[in-house]
């Protein structure tokens, strides 16, 4: 490290009394571990010394916390700098860190995949000779413990006693490049070292996974043995100096008394709705009641603690299933960028372990496993978006039941066994794999997503292309005018006081159901409840009964009120009725069916057919025996009213109802 000279050391003092003097008191009287200082303040007062910070940033500190230690007033006391303000050039993607930047400050903004947690390390080390009793004091600036080459007095090179040791807290964190500045490639990353003041328990959350920082620090080199080998292996890592959260949290968002009589004032217009839908995606024309739902979904129902422990969720889940540039992906993109620590992924390159959690061995700490979150858990108290929900691969598929349920996700790998919070909601959408959406094949024909999984979201909405003149001539002037530069692509409602009023909704606002509100939603599902029989199908469950009461909920949180009113329930009735009809709606019957629009296999219109279908085979088989002509079935079947009997004599089989002893014929199992 270089020798900082008397005189720089003096302007150093000079600097710190005319700038920080009182800083530094408050900081001793407070007992804070740094004084944060601002480079342009360092700029001002000396050009040669802020860029002896910039490049000798090692020595150039090491001397600034020791001039505080020297001062009339400090005591003694030995406090960190922390550095603010420093110059955009200095900021440098992980990938493009080469040798050049050894030893230099530098400043990286990256996403914390992995941490280890917070142990003591050893910052310093006074050794005594054995030989001569003189004492040698070693700083430990590497990985491992460093001890005395020779004692200085009488040439000794072995014999010495440890006396005393400085003790710190350490944690060691792997951040990698932000998706949004990655195209294609694997994002690199990088080992940070935090120490002292950066390991308090606020630090603490700030630097735990899924969190994006900026890191401001050295550039430093370390040497580390392979595995089974007396070679050593060198890697770089950054000796963080400061840490800034990049990404907001819940609890972080600063909501002032002008901003709450702000807020509450907005809660009691009359367009309150018709401000917010503007907000969401204004360049995307139309769309109004998925931009509605996507409203709810953001402020969220209440979530409850049944008297037998039994948490019942408030998040709500949303599927979006559409034709081809229908804007699907600009709007989950757009929604995340609203909403504190929301996700982005895409099924195409999301795995279990990158969607929910994953447990890694992990050499660089502790040489132990490690514990990785996935994006789920990233986002807990927040939304992921999953675009290409039908490319995720169908076994990382099944590790969303847990998270979109019970909101928890459960791992036990290796020596860790763990319940990660996932209190999540899940935005997802997705294409049609027959190009287009078709209003009359099942939902479980279009995507190849289980019913499971389906059935988990409270809402599903068909984004269709269908040609119409007059909206077409609308969206084309609207597109045009946006284009031309004649019409402004502003939000009705800012995105920073949106994101406050969501905040506050949130923190400050469980309403209860009212008992009309109540009636209203039993009266609704009732009266769907009736159009079921025995031979009608199911038109909605339980379920989405449940879903019905998060929706008013979120409705009545949007309206920061501390009761859910009729207006409310009739906002998620109709939201309801939308979904049922786009996904429900069986053509055949004039009916809804919930097993259509959650993806069964078979619907109650199948189970209809399926039924005359055996009492047709029962009586082929008293006339032509257990072998049956599969060309007689068809024929008959088709004079019975069954169109696609082909269709299905295949589910049947696909079910294990029949089977084909030999070609050309059908036989009941079991018959």
């Amino acid at each position: 490290m270089t020798q900082i000279t008397q005189e720089v050391e003096e302007r150093l003092a000079q600097f710190l009394l005319e700038n920080y003097k009182q800083e530094i008191i408050d900081a001793i009287l407070e007992n804070k571990k740094y004084i944060e200082i601002d480079y342009n303040k360092l700029e001002i007062f000396d050009v040669e010394l802020a860029d002896m910070l910039l490049e000798e940033p090692e020595a150039t500190l090491e001397a600034m916390q020791k001039t505080i230690e020297n001062l009339e007033y400090s005591e003694g006391k030995r406090l960190r700098i922390r550095l603010k303000n420093l110059p955009p050039k200095l900021k440098i993607r992980i990938r493009n860190l080469r040798s050049e930047h050894l030893g230099k400050l530098i400043m990286v903004d990256g996403i914390v995949k992995r941490a280890s947690e917070i142990r003591p390390e050893v910052s310093e080390i006074v050794y005594e000779c054995n030989s001569c009793g003189s004492t040698i004091t070693i700083l430990q600036k590497e990985r491992t413990i460093t001890k005395p080459d020779r004692c200085e007095v009488c040439g000794a090179r072995k014999g010495f006693t440890v006396l005393d040791q400085k003790v710190h807290d350490a944690r060691w964190i792997v951040i990698e490049e932000p998706y949004e500045i990655i195209s294609g490639e694997r994002p690199s990353e990088i080992m940070v070292y935090l120490k002292e003041d950066l390991t308090t328990p606020k630090m603490q959350n700030i630097t735990d996974p899924g969190n994006r920082i900026m890191i401001t620090g050295i550039l430093k080199q370390s040497f580390r043995k392979l595995r089974g080998s007396k070679a050593k292996q060198m890697e770089i890592y950054i000796d963080a100096n400061n840490v800034e959260p990049l990404e907001t949290m819940w609890e972080e968002v600063e909501i002032t008394k002008e901003d709450e009589e702000k807020i509450k004032e907005f809660a009691k217009r009359e367009d309150l709705f018709e401000q917010l839908i503007n907000s969401i995606a204004p360049s995307m024309y139309g769309l109004d009641y998925i931009k509605e739902a996507i409203i709810l979904q953001m402020f969220g129902g209440v979530p409850k603690i049944l008297p037998d422990k039994t948490r019942v969720r408030g998040n709500i889940h949303i599927l979006i299933v559409g034709d081809p540039a229908s804007g699907k992906s600009q709007l989950l993109q757009l929604v995340t960028k609203i909403m504190p620590r929301a996700k982005y992924v895409s099924g195409t390159g999301v795995t279990a372990a990158g969607i929910t959690a994953t447990v890694t061995r992990d050499e660089e700490f502790l040489g132990g496993w490690v514990l990785e979150a996935g994006a789920l858990v990233m986002a807990n108290d927040s939304i992921c978006a999953i675009d290409e929900f039908s490319k995720v691969p169908a076994s990382d598929r099944v590790a969303l039941q847990e998270a979109m349920s019970v909101e928890t996700i459960s791992i036990a790998k290796a020596s860790i066994v763990a319940t990660l919070p996932a209190r999540t909601a899940v935005l997802a959408g997705s294409n049609p794999k027959l190009g287009r959406f078709d209003p009359y094949i099942p939902i479980r024909e279009q995507i190849d997503v289980d019913d499971v999984l389906l059935s988990r979201f409270d809402l599903k909405f068909a984004l269709r292309d269908v040609p119409d003149p007059e909206r077409d001539k609308q969206i084309a002037e609207y597109v045009l005018k946006l284009r031309a530069g004649i019409e402004e692509i502003k939000p009705a409602v800012d995105v920073e006081f949106l994101r406050k009023y969501i905040a506050y909704a949130r923190s400050h606002v469980f309403p209860k159901l009212s008992k009309e509100a109540g009636e209203r939603l039993k009266e609704f599902y009732l009266e769907m409840r009736s159009m079921s029989g025995e031979e009608a199908p199911i038109a909605i469950t339980l379920r989405q009964y449940e879903s019905l009461i998060r929706l008013a909920e979120a409705s009545a949180r949007v309206r920061l009120s501390d009761t859910v009113d009729i207006e409310d329930a009739e906002r998620a009735i109709k939201l309801m009725k939308i979904s049922l009809r786009q996904f429900g709606f069986e053509p055949e019957t004039g009916m809804y069916d919930i097993d259509r629009a959650e993806g069964q296999r078979i619907t109650a219109a199948q189970r209809s057919k399926i039924r005359r279908m055996r009492e047709i085979i029962e009586e082929l088989e008293a006339r032509v025996g257990k072998e049956i002509p599969e060309d007689e079935l068809i024929e008959v079947a088709k004079k019975e009213g069954i169109d696609n009997a082909e269709d299905i004599i295949r589910k049947m089989v696909q079910e294990g109802l029949l089977f084909r002893p030999k070609p050309g014929y059908i036989q009941r199992t079991g018959g």
